[in-house]
């Protein structure tokens, strides 16, 4: 059992290894909750090894005791595994840098991007995918940024979009000065962001008057209770938010909610993140499903605001 127990161990030091070597700048520009959990693994990991020499006296019960943990550690080593994010690429890491146009400001918990000129009065809360660097969602939204509209990104807790909610209302209160909203997401981020929407689109404060759907829908029937104009943009290739399941959708929403479909577009189309495992193979290039996303969402910004 000694070597088993040290072997989990290594195991453990080998994936959070893996993790940083393969996905460093998202762990870094990401939610500090994921990075925290690495440092801990590791620390423990290194304990438990250490410790697993000394002797004790054999009893039944302390070896059952041990063989649960070493199941409960393999499980937790997988969840860590599971949890590696999905890294930004260009041209989402290039749209970060501040220009004329656009002052881009990173915190622990968001990234804010804010029209040079003063944001206007409408303001976007983005939720990314699950598991996707949110920097990667930088370029499709900057030009809602340079539009005039106050952009906030955020960071979800171990890249889960359930683990944010409640976000929506903290941000809307560290910016006083804009006056309604739209909150949007991409696939599970989309879902938790109608969930915020159902919840504040009739606040008196600030209200959600937009929900924009990134390849997305969502968890239940809204269409009786969400006042909020509603966009849902989709792709005809999506692997996982398929056609089929978006178009199931419109019964969930209200009757006004407009529907975009980006032809030849894929789910990892509405980010710069890289290929995506069950998604489908796009036939336009990423950088025209970008353009095509970022003008409708641009468009339905400036028509809530």
């Amino acid at each position: 059992m000694t070597w088993v127990v040290r072997a989990v161990a290594a195991a453990a030091v080998l994936v959070v290894a893996w993790v940083c070597l393969t996905a460093w700048p998202a762990v870094v520009h990401g939610h500090p909750a994921y990075a925290v959990l690495l440092v801990l693994t590791v620390l423990v990991a290194v304990l438990v090894a250490a410790l697993s020499g000394r002797r004790r006296e054999p009893s039944v019960w302390r070896t059952v005791g041990r063989g649960l943990l070493v199941l409960l550690s393999v499980a937790w080593i997988a969840g860590i595994a599971w949890l590696r994010p999905y890294v930004a690429q260009e041209p989402a890491l290039a749209a970060l840098q501040s220009d004329a146009a656009v002052t881009v400001d990173e915190y622990p918990t968001q990234i804010v991007l804010t029209p040079t000129a003063g944001a206007g009065t409408t303001g976007l809360v983005f939720e990314p995918g699950a598991l996707v660097d949110p920097r990667a969602y930088a370029a499709v939204l900057r030009p809602v940024a340079a539009a005039g509209h106050l952009v906030v990104i955020v960071k979800q807790p171990l890249g889960i979009a359930f683990l944010s909610l409640g976000t929506f209302a903290r941000i809307r209160d560290a910016y006083p000065a804009v006056t309604s909203w739209v909150v949007g997401g991409h696939s599970l981020g989309g879902t938790v962001a109608a969930m915020e929407a159902d919840a504040h689109d009739s606040d008196t404060i600030a209200p959600v008057r937009g929900l924009l759907f990134y390849a997305s829908y969502p968890a239940g029937d809204i269409s009786g209770t969400l006042t909020a104009t509603v966009l849902s943009i989709s792709a005809s290739l999506d692997g996982l938010a398929t056609p089929d399941k978006v178009a199931a959708s419109r019964a969930d929403l209200p009757p006004s909610a407009h529907f975009v479909v980006v032809d030849g577009a894929v789910h990892s189309s509405f980010g710069d993140y890289g290929e995506q495992k069950g998604d489908g193979t796009p036939t336009i290039p990423h950088d025209e499903a970008r353009t095509q996303i970022s003008a409708a969402t641009v468009s339905f910004v400036n028509r809530v605001g």
